[in-house]
């Protein structure tokens, strides 16, 4: 998702809404035995007096796989929600950068993605593993 900064203030627009989904990469998802098979992004940006554009925005999506714990299928719905700011200097190691021109909200949402993934995935809350007897 590209928002067009440039474009957006000569028509006055200094703030709007986005929506799309993404198949994520493979090597974007953490807990082994699992997929993702699409993220929903929502949210909205608003350009400020100094360039810089905030953005927040959910993302929603099904992980499914294998528990963590007994290797039954498992599936968890994730909804994670993020503030970014984006800025034109360079040296501004707390915020993304952007080019002035255009926002690329990839690296955000695919760092999103990363952050919003639990460290195990779950068929039942308590799981207790696998059972040997």
């Amino acid at each position: 998702m590209i928002i067009e900064v440039r474009k957006l203030l000569t028509k006055g627009k200094y703030e709007g809404t986005f929506a799309f989904d993404f198949v994520p990469e493979k090597d974007k998802i953490l807990v082994p035995l699992s997929s993702i098979d699409k993220v929903d992004v929502e949210g909205k940006y608003e350009i400020y007096d100094d360039d810089s554009v905030g953005v927040t925005f959910t993302l929603k999506y099904n992980l499914k796989g294998q528990c963590s714990y007994c290797l039954a299928d498992a599936e968890q719905a994730i909804e994670y929600s993020t503030e970014v700011l984006f800025v034109t200097d360079k040296n501004d190691c707390d915020n993304y950068v952007y080019d002035g021109v255009k926002v690329d909200l990839k690296v955000a949402v695919d760092d999103a993605l990363l952050f919003s993934q639990p460290a195990v995935l779950l068929c039942k809350e308590g799981c207790e593993g696998i059972k040997i007897n």
